[in-house]
């Protein structure tokens, strides 16, 4: 199952809940997919976070359903996951990763597709693809981490836990796994009550979609920055509304 909730109107929580170990068959990832088109419907929303139950985050593909599957049917699988975390990636609100416990092959690469990943201190990671024959992560981690780091964990597909990943910079916090949720919500939180407009155009901007140039007409342009100068001289907190 995958869960959609609400802690706060501003804030979605996406859970997967896919005993033990969160993995994607084909009917799991269509309802990923629904619930961040739900999230994408929602102009309240204004940051996600995606976790795991089980003590996991995600290990990717369904591997029993993957063994019934011939050629043609794997290669379509295997690129509908990625297009799948692709759609996560280009969520119009920033994503947080929560990711506790076992986050390898394919659930890697989803954690890579959101906009921020936090690590409990339990959490392990594997790149794990060149174990299965396959390639994966070799895109997004090479981006976020640079070649040299990458290849690494790209090449061995050997684990390493979340002090590595912290060093590494694929995580930004590590936190005791109990309070992994809580500290993911705090940082969406603070992204929530900032300009909605302005999030979203620097998450398009910083994910290379956009330029710095191409958003600022806009954005000079709308009431939330309007409010932003207004609360700056009213020495007040601004209260967005992202027109």
């Amino acid at each position: 199952m995958i869960h959609l909730s609400h802690p706060e109107p501003a804030i979605a929580v996406v859970e997967l809940d896919v005993a033990p170990a969160n993995v994607l068959a084909l009917a799991e990832r269509a309802r990923l997919l629904d619930a961040f088109a739900a999230v994408e419907a929602d102009p309240a929303v204004r940051a996600v976070v995606l976790t795991g139950r089980h003590g996991a985050f995600c290990t990717g593909d369904d591997l029993a359903e993957s063994l019934t599957r011939d050629v043609p049917a794997q290669t379509a699988a295997i690129l509908h996951f990625l297009a799948m975390c692709d759609r996560v990636a280009s969520t119009r609100v920033p994503v947080i990763a929560a990711v506790d416990g076992w986050c390898i092959g394919g659930g890697l690469e989803l954690a890579l597709a959101c906009d921020i990943r936090l690590a409990s201190d339990r959490a392990s990671f594997a790149c794990s693809a060149v174990r299965m024959g396959l390639t994966a992560s070799a895109e997004r981690l090479t981006r976020l981490i640079g070649e040299s780091r990458a290849k690494v964990h790209l090449l061995t597909g050997a684990p390493f836990d979340a002090a590595r990943a912290l060093a590494d910079g694929i995580v930004a916090e590590v936190h005791p796994a109990a309070g992994l949720l809580d500290a993911a919500l705090a940082m969406a939180r603070v992204i929530a009550s900032r300009g909605p407009l302005a999030t979203a155009a620097t998450k398009r901007v910083a994910s290379g979609v956009s330029t710095t140039q191409a958003e600022i007409p806009a954005l000079a342009a709308s009431a939330d920055h309007a409010e932003a100068r207004a609360a700056f001289m009213g020495k007040r907190g601004a209260v967005f509304t992202g027109r």
